[in-house]
């Protein structure tokens, strides 16, 4: 998913930073809110996991606190083990998603950019 997504960000910003004449904006822009919304299930999708892990890791940790048990410890280490690449993945979702709104902002302002060019086309 993180090359997906950094590659897919990549392409738009490519194409925003090339700005050809003869790109369909009004087609990038309906295929970015598609990927949007994949990345923002994803994202939702990580936040679940990444809540669960935290609420398992923070129970062991009590339980490991009122029954002293090595099993406990032992599962502790192993929930945080899990937790912080979870963690790391969901950072790098919430930012990339955030990074594509941007991106559908800039999108629109080169479909406003092109319709004024066509209208001053027409008039002359």
């Amino acid at each position: 998913m993180k090359k997906r997504i950094l590659d897919y960000r990549g392409k738009i910003d490519n194409l925003l930073e090339e700005n050809a004449p003869d790109t369909d904006w009004e087609a990038v822009l309906s295929e970015h809110l598609v990927q949007i919304g994949f990345f923002q299930h994803e994202r939702l999708v990580h936040l679940l996991v990444t809540l669960a892990f935290a609420l398992f890791t923070i129970l062991t940790i009590l339980a490991g606190l009122v029954m002293e048990s090595v099993m406990l410890l032992g599962l502790t280490v192993a929930f945080l083990v899990l937790l912080v690449p979870y963690i790391m993945h969901y950072y790098l979702l919430e930012n990339e998603t955030q990074k594509m709104y941007v991106q559908y902002d800039n999108i629109l302002v080169h479909i406003q950019t092109a319709k004024i060019g066509r209208e001053l086309q027409q008039e002359e």
